[in-house]
């Protein structure tokens, strides 16, 4: 729908201009996420970008230093109600190819940086950006990948419910060492039983894990294995 507006109208007409003011006024408040959380989202945000840019900037110098460009790893995924936006973080992979011109198994091509910013969850600061643009908030099921989509069940599809977060119930009842299945149930859960609190819990666990770096993949995997579908 709001593809078809900017197609109908000139790029300088007042109707244009009009119709990306609304659309950023909807990205920024999206219908359906309570006020109280979006506020909090980014409260939060602006906090948080004035305390963390020592060490975004640190980070983002030793990224170029030993990896090079670019610093940002962006990727397509799914976010509120399916629909696709772009998530940063901080790059930790290298791009590396076999002999075939197949990209290497992540596991070959993630680095000693790259592995140390995943265990400590640094690699996510830059979803500050999806953050203040509405695409993401600080709790939520995680942003899982596009080709996922049509593998989920009707009640798993029911994580887009809400705003995909940085961390969420999931990660901090097992991050990546869980199955799928227990994975989309928490999401699920989280969804049904929303609550400030609750958001407040989630944060001061997720620290926790963070300092403990617990669950940070499964065995023989840089993160998880693939889900293939057919969970309950």
């Amino acid at each position: 729908m709001e593809i078809r507006a900017y197609q109908r109208v000139g790029k300088n007409s007042p109707e244009h201009i009009e119709s990306e003011l609304e659309i950023e006024k909807k990205t920024m408040f999206p219908d359906g996420i309570p006020l109280s959380k979006r506020i909090f989202d980014l409260m939060l945000a602006i906090f948080g970008s004035i305390i963390l840019w020592p060490i975004i900037f640190a980070i983002s110098v030793t990224i170029w230093i030993i990896q090079g460009r670019p610093i940002l790893f962006s990727q397509t995924r799914p976010g509120f109600k399916g629909h696709p936006f772009r998530i940063y973080k901080f790059r930790t992979m290298l791009d590396t190819h076999d002999l075939d011109g197949n990209l290497s198994p992540d596991e070959k091509r993630i680095t000693k940086f790259g592995h140390f910013l995943r265990s400590s969850s640094l690699d996510e600061l830059p979803e500050i950006v999806n953050i203040f643009k509405g695409e993401m908030s600080w709790v939520g099921p995680r942003p899982m990948l596009m080709e996922y989509l049509p593998l989920y069940s009707p009640e798993q599809a029911r994580r887009h419910d809400v705003l995909p977060g940085v961390t969420g119930w999931a990660q901090v009842n097992g991050r990546n060492v869980i199955s799928w299945s227990d994975k989309f149930l928490y999401d699920v859960w989280y969804v049904d039983n929303w609550s400030f609190g609750l958001d407040m819990k989630i944060l001061r666990l997720s620290l926790v894990k963070v300092m403990k770096r617990e669950g940070i993949s499964q065995p023989g995997h840089a993160t998880s294995e693939k889900f293939t579908g057919n969970q309950d």
